[in-house]
């Protein structure tokens, strides 16, 4: 049974869930590694972030109705992480071929009863602080798309003027009152400059483009026939002789689904999200979830931090000591040691690139 006061348990045995599990395991090196992306690490708490994802859902989502697309390396891993999700529902890209591709696919996977209802496409590796707020918001959507047919996107209320996001613009629309109120959306945004960002903010009209969508699967499928034809052909080809799927798939063309279908939908809607969401994109976003101390360090596992202020430390392996220091990233793995200042982590790729290139693959 749902918990009490929560809303939109009435919809948990028609909403279906799709999480995309793929990843190439960059942005939390030397953590994370290719069959240990960021979605099999326990970053924010005692769970891995995939685990969390579909704790989350229930009991709006039982996992019965959890469908996941990953790779075939992380197959493996996905499953032991996940074992009340039937193992059939575990799918494996022949490879990765960007959003549009993965959701189609696993989509007309699915078996005909399941498409025709809702279904709620998630990331398997955002953090969220209020789960019972999320699966309000995500249950309303469903709501909506199992009343009227929509297609829905949730957009996170912005907590300040975030470069690193793309925003949702939305409709100023008089009728809509109401956090369950779905609103129309005026275009998508991409990663704004500093200043359009805080402009954005200011406004009260754009969210945070967060990569969750709900619609009907029957819809999406169509939606896919219209604006991506060679896509949906080759869906369609895949489903007739599934044999072929790793001769076909890798010909798919290699699109988002926000570029092939969402951007060109003048009826998609979105409802705002108040939660605590991240999407955890970097170290440097880690840091803002975990407990400070009282000089603002932040601590998993064997750290110690002297005359020092504004740390992150992440040990995983032995211990991590600082002194005298302020404003570091610091993570130490079994084989690797990471130092770099907080503020250029996003830039952790290009030390996996340079290791690449060097040719250290037991490193990556």
């Amino acid at each position: 049974m749902p918990p009490d006061g929560e809303k939109g348990a009435v919809y948990f045995r028609i909403v279906r869930a799709l999480i995309l599990a793929g990843g190439s395991g960059t942005r939390f090196w030397p953590l994370s590694r290719r069959r240990r992306p960021k979605q099999l690490l326990p970053l924010a708490g005692e769970r891995t972030l995939l685990c969390d994802t579909v704790r989350r859902l229930q009991p709006l989502v039982p996992p019965p109705a959890v469908w996941v697309c990953t790779t075939r390396d992380l197959a493996d891993a996905v499953r032991r992480e996940l074992p009340e999700v039937p193992p059939e529902q575990v799918l494996c890209e022949p490879e990765g071929r960007n959003t549009a591709p993965a959701i189609g696919w696993a989509v007309r996977s699915m078996p005909e009863a399941a498409r025709r209802g809702v279904v709620a496409v998630l990331p398997a590796d955002h953090r969220v602080g209020d789960p019972a707020a999320f699966r309000a918001t995500l249950a309303a959507a469903a709501a909506a798309v199992g009343r009227e047919d929509r297609v829905m996107t949730l957009g996170v209320v912005p907590r300040w003027a975030e470069t690193g996001y793309g925003y949702l613009e939305v409709a100023d629309d008089e009728d809509s009152q109401g956090l369950e109120t779905p609103r129309r959306v005026v275009r998508f945004v991409e990663k704004p400059a500093l200043a359009d960002a805080e402009r954005f903010v200011r406004s009260g009209r754009y969210l945070w483009n967060a990569g969750i969508f709900l619609f009907r699967g029957s819809t999406l499928l169509a939606l896919l026939a219209r604006f991506a034809p060679e896509l949906a052909r080759g869906l369609e080809a895949i489903a007739a002789a599934p044999e072929r799927v790793g001769e076909i798939y890798p010909r798919l063309p290699a699109e988002s689904i926000d570029y092939a279908v969402m951007e060109k939908l003048d009826g998609i809607s979105t409802l705002p999200l108040d939660c605590g969401w991240s999407d955890l994109g970097s170290w440097a976003a880690l840091d803002e979830v975990l407990p400070h101390d009282a000089a603002g360090n932040a601590g998993r596992g064997d750290t110690l931090a002297v005359d020092a202020a504004g740390n992150l430390l992440f040990s995983d392996a032995g211990t991590i000591a600082v002194l005298g220091v302020a404003g570091l990233v610091v993570v130490r793995t079994g084989d690797a040691v990471l130092v770099m200042p907080k503020e250029r982590s996003q830039e952790v790729r290009k030390i996996v690139a340079e290791l690449a290139a060097r040719g250290r693959g037991e490193l990556l």
